[in-house]
């Protein structure tokens, strides 16, 4: 779910797995884990850096 989103939303602003983990603060191996669903709880602070990066609410990250 949130890594279906995150990979929606990313591509949409036309960001590469490596330019949001930048802009988020993140490990390239935790974006990926979370885009390909190894990671379907990440931590709150995780989901907030995310959320800011890409520029939405925490709810359109989490949502079905």
């Amino acid at each position: 779910m949130i890594g279906n989103n995150v990979r929606r939303i990313r591509k949409k602003k036309g960001l590469s797995q490596e330019k949001l983990a930048r802009l988020a603060d993140i490990s390239l191996n935790t974006l990926a884990k979370i885009e390909l669903g190894f990671a379907k709880k990440p931590i709150i602070q995780t989901v907030v850096k995310l959320a800011k990066a890409l520029e939405v609410s925490i709810d359109e990250l989490v949502k079905e």
